[in-house]
């Protein structure tokens, strides 16, 4: 894999009151989305409450969040006590890690939660909060259906009234689903709570680490290990539409790109070429996935069709082109490349032309990453005269650039759906020979700089990818 090194060398979600079925899914995670599609219809248009004269409203901007986070109060649902208080705990946890909510202790709370179809919003009031969660969760044979509503206790209305049913064991997902909606209501976005991480989990003495390829839920919760440790694994990503995982394995020594299938674990080797194959990402529409591979000193960036399996040159520069990914359009391409003399971040036509270098801070730059939006390119940079790494971010033309967290060592940067929050991991420095100190971890960041903090996972983890919404 080439990547960024310290040496000089750098080669070496719904209408309102709309109720929502979410079928028992006979395989992926995937498979529950797909079938739910269908009902949900059209993408959600954030519903503005009008507050009557004079009164405020908890409906407001992300900016003024970030100052301002949104007192919210979401008591446990009725009905079934265990499943309300453990659907209420994820919508609080969510909304608070987000950083853009301030959710109401529950010891503040006069009225404990829902009481007829209408909340007492004066006894909301005095708590502070100016959005108020209510809900019912009423399980049976296997299968659970959840109410919950959302209100504006200033103006004193209802701004979204939603149902879902869906199989017990799927009551996690219903409360990353509320939560989006309450992100999105409020404030004017879409959430990214009901979404996964796939991530390199990394085991075993510094050097000699047994890396896996691992996901779990955007909340760390429902780790699970994907492959054995056989043979080291980088660099996975998302299929933008199916449960599938493009990463990098050493598999029989020989370093090549792999599809993993989520559903029955079956791995398939992209393409059979001369030179090693790495840093995989798909097309915006998934047909096809775009990649670096070695070339003699160098490396190109091609493309292989995943229908007939073809493939398409996209530099032959005679430099090391690495890091490919593809504008949220499919238009155009950014990636790093020493052509110019030093690792620099360049743009290019998805269908051709020339590359235009848009990177010109203090250092090299690396692993470029388009955000959904298309607003922003996240990245790597390291400045050798401080030995430090940083995250940043630049607007495509290069314009913009500001650095959003620094360290000894932090790489990776992977968007959330809705381009907010950024994902990396921080690596510490190791002391002696065996690595002893060493960590490597998940950070979260909003794309200002504002509320970084640490994803935990159960073992030291790197390159983490987020996926679409609602895979």
């Amino acid at each position: 894999m080439i990547r960024i090194r310290r040496s000089p060398d750098w080669h070496s979600e719904v209408e309102n009151n709309r109720m929502i079925h979410i079928p028992t899914p006979p395989l992926g995670r995937r498979s529950v989305i797909a079938g739910a599609t269908g009902l949900l219809g059209a993408a959600p248009v954030p519903i503005f409450a009008q507050p009557a004269s004079g009164s405020q409203s908890a409906v407001i901007d992300v900016n003024r969040a970030r100052t301002e986070p949104i007192p919210i109060a979401v008591p446990d649902l009725g009905g079934d006590e265990q499943l309300g208080r453990d659907i209420a705990g994820v919508i609080t946890n969510d909304l608070a890690r987000s950083g853009l909510f301030r959710t109401i202790d529950h010891a503040a709370f006069i009225q404990s939660g829902p009481s007829g179809s209408t909340p007492n919003f004066q006894n909301w009031k005095p708590t502070g909060a100016q959005a108020l969660v209510t809900g019912s969760v009423q399980g049976s044979g296997g299968q659970v259906r959840v109410e919950f509503r959302l209100w504006d206790i200033l103006p004193g209305t209802q701004i979204q009234g939603t149902a879902y049913t869906t199989a017990q064991s799927n009551w996690r997902r219903i409360a990353h689903k509320m939560a989006d909606v309450i992100y999105e209501r409020l404030l004017g976005e879409k959430g990214y709570f009901d979404t996964r991480i796939v991530y390199i989990s990394a085991t075993g003495p510094r050097d000699r680490r047994t890396k896996r390829l691992a996901i779990m839920d955007q909340d760390s919760e429902n780790n699970r290990i994907l492959t054995d440790g056989s043979w080291l694994v980088l660099t996975p990503r998302f299929h933008p539409t199916r449960d599938e995982i493009a990463f990098m394995s050493y598999a029989n020594n020989r370093p090549r790109v792999y599809i993993f299938d989520l559903t029955s674990g079956r791995q398939t080797q992209l393409g059979d070429f001369a030179g090693m194959t790495f840093a995989p990402r798909f097309a915006p529409d998934g047909s096809s996935v775009i990649m670096a591979v070695s070339n003699g000193g160098g490396s190109d960036i091609i493309s292989v069709d995943l229908g007939s399996r073809t493939s398409r040159r996209l530099t032959e520069s005679g430099s090391i082109d690495v890091s490919p990914c593809y504008s949220p359009d499919g238009s155009q391409i950014a990636f790093a490349s020493d052509r110019g003399g030093d690792q620099q971040i360049y743009i290019r036509g998805a269908g051709g032309g020339g590359a235009r270098r848009i990177s010109f801070g203090n250092g090299r730059y690396a692993t470029p990453v388009w955000s959904p939006r298309g607003d922003l390119i996240a990245f790597t940079r390291y400045a050798g005269d401080t030995s430090n790494f940083s995250i940043g971010v630049m607007h495509p033309d290069g314009s913009g650039e500001r650095l959003l967290s620094e360290g000894w060592d932090v790489e990776g940067p992977t968007f959330a759906p809705n381009g907010r929050v950024l994902m990396f991991y921080r690596e510490t420095r190791s002391q002696g020979p065996r690595g002893s100190g060493f960590s490597s971890r998940l950070v979260s960041v909003d794309i200002t700089g504002f509320n970084e903090r640490p994803v935990p996972t159960p073992t030291d983890a790197s390159d983490p990818a987020w996926s679409p919404l609602g895979t």
